[in-house]
């Protein structure tokens, strides 16, 4: 049976945003589309790429002509070739190539030019990002404390949490000991604070290793994909052993330890400490 492919999530996006400008950030970039549905890329080709920034899910590349705006959604995909790259091959929606460095984008849910204007109002029905050095959770905070949603379903919308996907998500939950059907309004202010917290160092983490890692492994050891995290896709708790449960939240399935996570766990209301990472 095929998985079903997740979308990059925040952590992703910001290394993107990272490994591109060092390759071609304040230098002219030769911008076309071999596929030839982004339509942009004539009217940016051979001008500066002079910064990439990202939001969420969202990542910006800004030329001295104008900004391209990329999502991935579920099958976007970005490669790393050396210049000159082969000749292009398949459905390439968008190729960038610099000097040295050529960086090839396939399969994105939206690939397009956007002004000023346009790119505030996509940013603004985006809720706050935890790798953004001006975030603020106070709006986060509130939206959260007047929901009767779940924890699980909230954590997924991106008006509230920018950057947050259905991995992070599991493995937060886990760390904090919340049941994901817990009403997001009952999550007291210190809980919500470490959420908060918690969040923003798993997703800095995910930057530097390239990948979702939530638990730690023994010195000089690396972690397997799937043993780098507590419940996600996993079988039994990593924990406790107990067997895994998963529930459909958001349209996506979560998954949850039944023991480590109870059902009206004191946890959103008194705070209970965040367990330390194995």
């Amino acid at each position: 049976m095929n998985s079903v492919p997740s979308m990059p999530e925040g952590h992703t996006i910001h290394r993107l945003a990272q490994d591109i400008a060092r390759d071609l950030v304040g230098a002219p970039v030769r911008v076309s589309s071999p596929q030839g549905r982004f339509e942009g890329a004539e009217s940016l080709s051979g001008s500066v790429l002079v910064e990439t920034s990202a939001v969420g899910k969202h990542l910006f590349l800004r030329f001295d002509a104008g900004t391209v705006h990329v999502h991935l959604g579920l099958f976007g995909k970005f490669r790393r070739e050396k210049s000159p790259p082969p000749e292009p091959r398949g459905a390439l929606r968008m190729r960038l190539e610099g000097r040295t460095r050529t960086w090839d984008l396939r399969g994105p849910t939206a690939c397009e030019v956007l002004d000023a204007g346009a790119i505030a109002k996509l940013t603004a029905r985006l809720g706050a990002d935890p790798l953004a050095a001006d975030a603020d959770p106070k709006a986060a905070w509130k939206k959260v404390h007047a929901s009767k949603r779940t924890l699980g379903a909230i954590l997924l919308d991106q008006s509230v949490f920018s950057g947050i996907g259905n991995v992070y998500r599991a493995e937060i939950l886990f760390l904090l000991g919340l049941h994901p059907e817990t009403e997001a309004r009952t999550l007291s202010k210190p809980t919500f604070d470490r959420l908060w917290e918690l969040t923003r160092k798993l997703l800095a983490r995910g930057v530097k290793e390239k990948r979702i890692v939530t638990r730690d492994a023994p010195k000089g050891v690396r972690l397997g994909r799937r043993e780098a995290l507590y419940v996600y896709k996993r079988s039994a708790c990593t924990v406790c052993d107990s067997a895994v449960q998963k529930l459909t939240s958001a349209a996506r399935t979560l998954y949850y330890c039944p023991r480590c996570q109870p059902a009206l766990s004191s946890a959103a209301t008194s705070g209970a400490p965040e367990r330390e990472p194995a």
